[in-house]
């Protein structure tokens, strides 16, 4: 595995970016280990929940985690409000970094990460394919 630190500038969206520095091959797939940093306003989905939920900000975030692939992310968060209440869920687009972001993301050459569409489920699910020893 090969760690990659991360830092985000304020204004930028947290998932689009991890996203699209995957999609364009600046760092390579793997899981985000750890992050902290601040968002302005929150857009999660708590579980068991179809739809997403804005949180008026501005939060904390106290951990971030998941993978990220060039298909797309699946990160999970707690978030903590002014008034140091913690929420978590799902990370939807829309989350606006207010400070800063920071992440470490673990590459993962060792094997290939996308996502399929997982009909039990309904959403695009983590596919990790091995790759073979030479």
């Amino acid at each position: 595995m090969s760690p990659h630190p991360i830092r985000l500038a304020p204004g930028v969206d947290l998932r689009r970016e991890l996203e699209r520095r995957v999609a364009d091959g600046e760092i390579g797939p793997g899981f985000i280990v750890c992050g902290i940093g601040s968002i302005a306003d929150a857009v999660i989905r708590f579980a068991n929940d179809d739809a997403e939920t804005l949180v008026a900000g501005p939060h904390e975030i106290l951990t971030l985690s998941g993978s990220v692939t060039k298909d797309g992310a699946h990160l999970h968060a707690s978030l903590s409000n002014g008034a140091g209440q913690v929420i978590g869920g799902h990370v939807c687009h829309g989350n606006v970094v207010r400070t800063t972001a920071e992440a470490l993301l673990l590459e993962t050459p060792e094997w290939t990460l996308h996502r399929e569409m997982d009909p039990a489920t309904g959403f695009k699910e983590l596919v990790v394919i091995a790759h073979e020893s030479r």
